[in-house]
């Protein structure tokens, strides 16, 4: 009996030891690994030319897709914003190029990449957020501090990997296509309702919804081709919900007119500074992971929690 319980003090006091290293040595080593990660990723939000130096460099993005030749083009990104916008579509009905670019005093913010920022920034920030001396006392703490870390990280791939579900009717109203009210240039072709188009010159026709999106590492443009439903038409009518991608036959009401689209044309281009962030998101996700893994590995010798 007394042998069984000096081998256990003696395990229990080799625990405490391995467990004291851990807090006091390699807890601060996976805190620095993830502090130089995570700084690589802020570095690929912050392009060459940014900051005090000036504006973010521009980079042209050529849209492309294996399916569809019927809208081409080339939007550029600065920053967190595109700035320039040249597409062309062809309208299937009677092979019209159209062509349309951003007005020059338009940029479009893209808020995936603006809120993904600040995510990572806010998680350097609580790895930063104490002296190059400080030592943690319990696991808890440092299961608290990987908490945190994560929750960031989680919200910046997932800002980048589930673009928002949106109603046809809030992309009609959203900035990059249309606005309420103001004036608009005739259009006597179309037969929906006239809108004023704020971002692109020329105006688009009233009969096209334009949305811009990132999703993964690649900018998403759809362009979607409405027709109004007659009064007498004899279709059930059904609002579409939100969607990442609306299909055709998809309906929605604008004012007193019922539309429905009749073609979708998405186009993209790979960014790849986006696929490195999400590359470094995985990989600092796995290591706070496997601290959490460590730390909590030690609860299971005690009766108690000793953190």
């Amino acid at each position: 009996m007394a042998t069984a319980m000096a081998a256990t003090a003696v395990e229990r006091a080799v625990l405490e030891e391995e467990f004291r290293w851990l807090l006091h040595d390699e807890v601060h080593a996976v805190l620095r690994q993830l502090q130089d990660i995570l700084k690589e990723a802020a570095l690929r939000f912050t392009l060459p030319g940014s900051g005090t130096e000036g504006p973010a460099k521009q980079e042209n993005f050529i849209l492309g897709s294996c399916g569809t030749d019927q809208v081409k083009g080339v939007l550029t990104l600065q920053g967190d914003a595109l700035s320039q916008a040249d597409v062309n579509l062809k309208m299937p009905r009677n092979n019209q190029l159209l062509h349309f670019a951003f007005r020059e005093d338009k940029q479009w913010k893209l808020q995936q990449i603006q809120d993904a920022r600040n995510h990572v920034s806010q998680a350097i920030y609580l790895l930063d957020n104490r002296d190059e001396n400080y030592q943690f006392r319990t696991g808890a703490e440092v299961l608290k501090l990987m908490d945190a870390v994560m929750l960031q990280l989680t919200r910046a791939r997932n800002r980048l990997t589930t673009p928002a579900t949106l109603t046809l009717p809030e992309i009609a109203a959203s900035g990059l296509t249309v606005v309420l009210g103001g004036p608009v240039p005739a259009q006597p072709s179309s037969c929906l309702p006239a809108r004023p188009q704020r971002m692109f010159a020329p105006a688009l026709p009233s009969d096209v919804l334009v949305n811009v999106y990132i999703n993964l590492n690649k900018l998403c443009l759809t362009v979607y081709q409405l027709h109004a439903l007659q009064p007498n038409s004899t279709k059930n009518f059904r609002p579409s919900g939100g969607s990442v991608l609306h299909s055709p036959g998809a309906m929605f009401e604008w004012g007193s007119q019922r539309l429905e689209v009749s073609h979708v044309h998405k186009v993209e281009s790979v960014i790849p500074w986006l696929n490195d962030a999400l590359v470094f998101f995985t990989v600092s996700l796995q290591l706070c992971q496997q601290l959490k893994d460590k730390i909590s590995v030690f609860s299971s010798y005690w009766s108690y929690r000793p953190f």
